[in-house]
């Protein structure tokens, strides 16, 4: 199971390395943008539409690697003095209860919008701006299935912490 989860962790690891020079490359085309605006008198409906679409790919690709970091915000009024059993029953019943469900049914019911938009290769949200839209709603189902992979290695880790079997450095 530990090698599963690890195999899991890799996937999110792999998309956080591109999803970081988007970062990048949101900030730097963001200065490009303030640049070309007040210095040069010149705007761009698709350079805007660029910040946009980088800082979605942040935010949806970057979900899961967040959660891989326990990065995530947790309300821990009873989680802090919990045993390890506790917290790996609470963490069992988050990942399976809370965010499985809640990310299963955000990709049933957003696929079919992201199908139809790809079938026709849906074009700019506005007038002048990025044609390939249908990209861009492509996020949410991407978003789903990386937490969904790192929900399930979290799942995988927390069987092992209840049985007692997981290495040190794993978590």
């Amino acid at each position: 199971m530990e090698q599963l989860a690890n195999a899991l962790d890799r996937v999110n690891r792999a998309v956080a390395a591109v999803t970081i020079w988007f970062a990048l490359a949101m900030v730097l085309l963001q200065f490009v943008i303030v640049l070309l605006r007040y210095v040069f008198g010149y705007s761009s409906i698709f350079l805007n539409e660029g910040v946009l679409y980088l800082h979605a790919s942040v935010f949806m690709l970057g979900a899961g690697y967040t959660l891989l970091v326990n990065g995530h915000v947790r309300v821990d009024i009873y989680y802090a003095k919990a045993s390890q059993r506790a917290k790996a029953m609470i963490d069992l019943f988050g990942h399976v209860v809370l965010l499985g469900g809640s990310l299963a049914m955000l990709l049933f019911y957003s696929w079919p919008s992201v199908a139809r938009s790809w079938a026709i290769l849906e074009g700019p949200i506005s007038v002048g701006g990025i044609p390939a839209s249908f990209l861009l709603k492509s996020l949410v189902p991407a978003f789903c299935v990386l937490l969904l992979l790192q929900g399930l290695s979290a799942f995988l880790r927390d069987c092992l912490r209840l049985s007692g079997r997981v290495s040190e450095g794993a978590m």
